[in-house]
């Protein structure tokens, strides 16, 4: 048995982004972040739907066209339709802001 708290580093030098299922047309991720943040000009663009979950920590995602970015908190989460732009602005370096993804759709 795995536990998405254990093992949790306080810095890294980039998100770390662990794989923890996957299958023909789903895949499921768990993502550390310390403080990290999207480049100023980067956006995803997804070819999957991403269902992301903050467990712990916080963050702030930012749509493309959006000058507001949504703050979310531990149990927030969001359904991210596949190619739409969006980025990381900010997570909390007080504490690892804990993700779990889930990107389903045609690859």
């Amino acid at each position: 048995m795995n536990n998405l708290f254990a093992d949790l580093p306080t810095a890294l030098p980039e998100e770390l982004i662990e794989v923890l299922v996957q299958g023909m047309h789903v895949r499921i991720e768990r993502i550390i972040s310390t403080g990290q943040s999207s480049p100023e000009d980067f956006w995803y663009d997804q070819h999957q739907a991403e269902w992301v979950i903050v467990l712990q920590g916080e963050a702030k995602l930012q749509f493309e066209g959006d000058q507001q970015t949504q703050h979310m908190q531990p149990g927030d989460h969001v359904l991210i339709p596949a190619h739409t732009k969006h980025r990381i602005a900010w997570t909390t370096r007080s504490e690892p802001t804990v993700w779990l993804a889930i990107f389903f759709g045609e690859p």
